[in-house]
């Protein structure tokens, strides 16, 4: 869950771009491509169109538009262990921020809620959002819907037109290379939302040069001058996701974390990222060679499409071995 591996075509892309580069035998706009390749690729993902769709390098600087367009002491809640850039973009604004415990999010909102931000699948626990319960308590008081699925798109099926605004950086179970990120903007709600990093890239087409303001009438209005060489790469690895499609995908990866857990003898889960309590897990799984974060001192291990069941044993037979 820090970061996903490359699929083959992705390698290749990008291996190939850096030589086109280095060489210099191609103009930038040929890499271009990509990014709006990328574009449609995560619009189907997300079930939403791509003119709803903007591009962007991470979550934060996606985010930032949607909180400084909020009024200033507007309330705003977020989970207590939301990761940090769905939470610190709304605290450097002059804005109410209320933090509250994730299964408590939906009876937190009330009619002073201008927005509830929340993570689709929690970074540091793998723990589901109450989604439907959310969604429902927001409508009723009116509040903007936000939603990092960073840890979920990729995964777990995700409809974007359930929200106002849905976040996903690329490089974790998207497999892309960083630098590559995508926002959902909602049609509605798209003229609250103040484009503050617009430059060339967000106008209307070969918007190069001078006045007038023109941005784009799409979401495209959000985006900023894309990473080439990371688009590059996120293009062929989202076609990949929607070649094998995401209930596939999810079947697989849950069912290894699930098998990890009864390893552990634990009860199973329906995410496929797994936090447990075992002592020494760091060293052990180290010294056995398996790559696993620590958070709050309880390792966090996820699976995706290249684990397999050996992997997982190899972990088990870590963190159980006498």
């Amino acid at each position: 869950a820090s970061y996903g591996l490359p699929p083959r075509p992705t390698v290749e892309a990008v291996r190939r771009a850096l030589e086109e580069w280095q060489r210099g035998v191609r103009p930038w706009a040929a890499w271009d491509v990509s990014t709006g390749r990328a574009r449609a690729a995560f619009a189907r993902l997300v079930g939403a169109s791509a003119d709803d769709v903007a591009v962007g390098a991470t979550v934060s600087q996606l985010l930032a538009p949607v909180a400084g367009s909020l009024p200033p002491g507007a309330d705003v809640v977020v989970p207590d262990i939301e990761f940090t850039s769905n939470l610190f973009p709304w605290l450097v604004q002059d804005l109410n921020v209320r933090t509250v415990p994730p299964g408590r999010l939906a009876d937190a909102i009330d009619r002073r809620t201008a927005a509830v931000a929340f993570s689709v699948v929690q970074s540091a626990t793998g723990e589901l959002a109450p989604v439907e319960d959310v969604l429902a308590a927001a409508r009723s008081a009116g509040a903007l819907v936000v939603a990092d699925a960073t840890q979920a798109v990729g995964w777990l099926p995700v409809d974007a037109t359930r929200y106002d605004v849905l976040v996903c950086a690329a490089y974790k179970w998207l497999m892309a290379p960083r630098g590559a990120a995508f926002g959902y903007v909602g049609e509605a709600v798209r003229d609250r939302i103040r484009p503050l990093a617009a430059g060339w890239y967000a106008g209307e087409e070969h918007a190069y040069y001078g006045p007038p303001l023109r941005l784009a009438a799409s979401a495209r209005r959000f985006d900023i001058s894309p990473a080439w060489f990371s688009y590059v790469g996120a293009a062929p690895s989202l076609d990949l996701l929607n070649d094998i499609g995401v209930e596939p995908i999810r079947a697989h990866n849950v069912a290894l974390a699930n098998r990890f857990l009864a390893g552990l003898g634990l009860p199973p889960s329906d995410s496929a990222i797994v936090s447990v309590d075992a002592p020494g897990a760091e060293e052990r799984l180290e010294t056995a060679g398996i790559r696993a974060a620590v958070r709050d001192g309880r390792p966090r291990l996820s699976f995706h499409l290249y684990t397999t069941e050996a992997d997982v044993d190899a972990a088990l037979d870590a963190l159980t071995s006498r």
